[in-house]
C-alpha cells in the first residue's frame, strides 16, 4: 500500500464521518423545528379555546397568571380545554370561578414544611 492510497483512505473516512455529523445535526434541527411548530399550534388552539370558554375578565386574569407563572397558566388552559371538550363545564367561566380554580391548584401545590430539631 502506498502513501497516497493510505492518505486517500483516511480522507474518505474523514469525509464519511463529517457527512454523518452533518446528517445528525440536520435531523436534530428538523425535530426541534417540528416540536416548536407543534407547541405553537397547541398554544394557538388553547388561546382560541380560552376565547370561547372564559369571560374577558377571566382571560385578563389568566394572562396575568401566565406572565408570573407560565407553567400554571398552561396547566389551567389545558384542563379547561379538556373539561370543555368533554362537556363537563358550561362556558363562559367568569373571573370568580377562575379564581377558585387557581386557588385550588395553589392549595394542592403547597407542601407543609416542618422543622425538626435534633
Amino acid at each position: 500500500m502506498s502513501t497516497d492510497d493510505e492518505l486517500n483512505r483516511i480522507r474518505e473516512a474523514r469525509r464519511a464521518e463529517i457527512q454523518k455529523q452533518v446528517e445528525a445535526q440536520t435531523n436534530q434541527q428538523f425535530e426541534m423545528e417540528s416540536q416548536q411548530a407543534a407547541a405553537a399550534q397547541e398554544e394557538s388552539d388553547l388561546s382560541a379555546a380560552m376565547r370561547t370558554i372564559l369571560t374577558p375578565e377571566a382571560r385578563e386574569r389568566l394572562a396575568r397568571v401566565e406572565i408570573a407563572r407560565p407553567d400554571v397558566a398552561i396547566t389551567v388552559k389545558r384542563h379547561l380545554s379538556t373539561l370543555h371538550g368533554n362537556g363537563q363545564i358550561v362556558p363562559p367561566i367568569d373571573d370568580a370561578t377562575l379564581k377558585r380554580i387557581l386557588k385550588g391548584l395553589d392549595d394542592n401545590s403547597r407542601r407543609e414544611t416542618t422543622i425538626r430539631r435534633i
